[in-house]
């Protein structure tokens, strides 16, 4: 199994942005030695100040400089706010500072109606789901010189380096968006961390859909990634006490309270106990929003995870609340799983 990590620069208590993006470009050096094969920063607007990472385009030029082998990128650009050329431009300019090495994700999500306003989002779109496959071929197309003779844009060209160009990836949490992915030929990784129930559903509609592509930078076979909320400590009930931090997020923003993070202590407070290790097994019934264990726990159940949708590489989010957790919970996952250190 292929192990990565997306990081979502939480800012630290009595921090500040400049702490969390710190801490990020920490995580990717270290996700780089242990042997992670890629790491992917988000991108979310409105958040308040607890989460810094807004613009993944901006973070990834300071982690490109930061590292020298693993795979950069955004997990995701959301391009219901953007115009496709300028993502292209964004991304073939992060290919010439780290040529060979960016993974372009392409997702989508609104914010909130002011958040969105103050984007320039215009959110009476009639059919949205046409609408983001249209803007993802035209990143594609823009990005590998793809429009044909005689089209409007066949004459723009966007710098990059000589090497390969930015690797599209198609990110979302329903079968819509799979089924997207399966009919442009590109590459889907799907985020169990929003819906883990459709998982399965919807790596069946990418395969059920897919065709080889007709765009440069596609793929003649399926090939997907699941992303997990996942924490890992020496041992089960250390890791689901860590693990209190994400069960408390999930039900705070599930009151409408969004942008912020509490303490492990804080959140085993506001759920009420520590929350129970998550089982060992979990090959029927649903998936949960987010697991824990130790190492071998772990290892076990996320080899189970992509038996169950079928991909041979597993995304890491994680939100724990301090800094120094979360590296020890990637280099213990890295051990359990097998990592080979650079």
């Amino acid at each position: 199994m292929d192990l990565s990590i997306v990081d979502l620069s939480p800012v630290p208590n009595d921090g500040t942005a400049t702490d969390a993006y710190a801490n990020t470009v920490d995580a990717a050096q270290q996700a780089e030695r242990l042997g992670y094969s890629r790491f992917w920063v988000a991108e979310h607007h409105g958040m308040g100040d607890k989460l810094a990472g807004t613009t993944p385009e901006v973070l990834l030029g300071n982690l490109a400089a930061e590292t020298d082998s693993i795979r950069l990128g955004s997990g995701a650009v959301l391009l219901n706010h953007y115009s496709p050329f300028k993502v292209a431009e964004l991304f073939g300019a992060l290919d010439a500072l780290a040529p060979g090495r960016i993974d372009a994700g392409l997702g989508r999500a609104n914010g909130s109606p002011a958040v969105d306003r103050a984007l320039g989002t215009d959110r009476r779109v009639r059919n949205p789901d046409e609408d983001h496959a249209e803007k993802i071929e035209a990143v594609v197309s823009h990005l590998y010189d793809g429009y044909p003779d005689g089209h409007a844009y066949s004459d723009i060209e966007i710098p990059h380096s000589d090497s390969e160009t930015p690797v599209p990836w198609v990110l979302g949490s329903s079968p819509s968006s799979a089924a997207l992915a399966g009919e442009l030929g590109l590459r889907y990784c799907f985020a169990a961390f929003i819906r883990p129930e459709l998982a399965t559903r919807s790596f069946e509609e990418y395969r059920n859909h897919f065709e080889s592509s007709q765009l440069a930078g596609g793929v003649d076979e399926p090939q997907g990634m699941v992303a997990v909320n996942a924490v890992c400590a020496e041992t089960d009930e250390e890791a689901a006490r860590l693990r209190a931090v994400a069960e408390a997020s999930f039900k705070r923003m599930e009151r409408g309270v969004i942008g912020t993070t509490p303490s492990v202590e804080e959140a085993i407070d506001e759920l009420g106990a520590v929350p129970e290790p998550t089982p060992a097994t979990l090959d029927t019934g649903e998936w949960p929003r987010a697991i824990s264990g130790s190492p071998e726990t772990l290892d076990a159940l996320l080899e189970q995870l992509s038996d169950r949708v079928g991909v041979d590489e597993v995304m890491i989010q994680h939100v724990v609340g301090d800094h120094a957790d979360a590296l020890r919970s990637h280099e213990l996952l890295a051990d359990g799983v097998g990592l080979t250190p650079r």
